[in-house]
């Protein structure tokens, strides 16, 4: 049996920067701050960096300020927290043009693993190290903390351990998964080092993969639980079933309880016929990604492929479902669909 990885223990009070103070940038911010750590912050809203600053953190007015802000003989650490692809793969190249050797870039975002191996290849002919960080929590994560699946070389990964250990929610109140020794203790509080480069963004991929077909499950369940009113069928067939009430008894002791559900549920409760969803149905990217994985290592993934194809179609015909999905969708990230109309009525 393999002695437990150690966890790395260092004074809190270590300084970084933060680019993109969106939904999740702002409130990472916010908890590292919490937990007695300096934070430089920039935004392209001035606004919403100047808030920031009314709360402790300093704001600066470019990437560039910010790396000149960062003090210290160690190395300067920058998490950007931006959309992935072209302006994530900008802002790495601006700011790497600033930094020395052995600083070190944090991407928070939903970026393409492919992508972290790129990027990480570049900037190790400047000798700066690339962190991956797969970030799950939404806009909840202030208060229950982050789920972390981080990519990157071990030396870079330890060095950053005050700072995961400050925003992972934690042994909380959940009870302890029995036979665990030997294995990393740090998954237990809400983060790991899934592996090198690339591993951390890959593992959080598949964990929103998994989250389509979750999701698709519950908003197909009760689709069917709400049209067995149907005037379709024969009228003793018929039942007027409270959705609210499904929900709410299934988070109590079902084996489907989970936190989508406990979203599903806050969402009948407010308005059960979710009146303010369209249903139409928004993909982030992970989803394709995942799929684009199964396909190239050859794995069946019958269950997400239809959950994704099933986002697809919600943009042209809404159904009830689709607007579960999106409540869903609201509640854990904030993500606003689109107010179209279906083109078709809802059953």
């Amino acid at each position: 049996m393999n002695p437990p990885i150690p966890i790395v223990v260092r004074e809190s009070g270590m300084q970084l920067g933060m680019i993109g103070l969106g939904r999740m940038g702002g409130n990472i911010v916010r908890r590292l701050m919490r937990g007695g750590h300096r934070c430089v912050v920039y935004d392209t809203n001035p606004e919403v960096r100047q808030a920031l600053g009314a709360e402790g953190a300093t704001p600066v007015e470019s990437p560039e300020a910010m790396i000149e802000a960062l003090d210290g003989d160690g190395p300067r650490i920058v998490w950007i927290m931006l959309p992935a692809g072209r302006i994530t793969d900008e802002m790495v190249t601006r700011l790497a043009a600033a930094m020395r050797a052995g600083d070190i870039i944090i991407d928070g975002g939903n970026s393409y693993y492919k992508d972290d191996i790129r990027r990480a290849r570049q900037l190790a002919g400047q000798r700066l190290r690339y962190v991956d960080v797969g970030t799950s929590g939404g806009v909840w994560g202030l208060e229950r903390g982050y789920c972390m699946m981080i990519g990157g070389d071990t030396e870079a990964v330890e060095h950053l351990d005050p700072i995961f250990a400050t925003l992972a929610p934690g042994l909380g109140s959940i009870p302890r998964t029995p036979a665990r020794e030997g294995h990393d203790p740090r998954a237990e509080l809400g983060y790991i080092h899934a592996g090198p480069t690339g591993a951390g963004h890959f593992v959080k991929m598949i964990h929103n993969g998994i989250e389509y077909g979750m999701m698709q499950a519950f908003a197909e369940g009760f689709d069917i639980l709400r049209t067995k009113a149907s005037d379709k069928l024969p009228e003793e067939e018929r039942f007027d079933l409270r959705l609210a009430d499904i929900a709410e008894v299934w988070r109590r002791g079902s084996v489907v309880s989970s936190w989508l559900l406990d979203l599903t549920a806050a969402a009948l409760a407010r308005d059960e016929p979710l009146e303010g969803f369209s249903g139409h149905v928004d993909d982030s990217g992970e989803g394709r990604w995942t799929i684009e994985a199964a396909i190239e290592q050859a794995v069946p993934a019958n269950v997400l492929a239809a959950s994704l194809f099933a986002r697809f179609r919600s943009r042209q015909d809404h159904t009830y479902g689709d607007k579960i999905l999106s409540a869903m969708r609201f509640g854990f990230g904030g993500h606003l669909e689109p107010k179209t109309q279906s083109p078709a009525k809802a059953d």
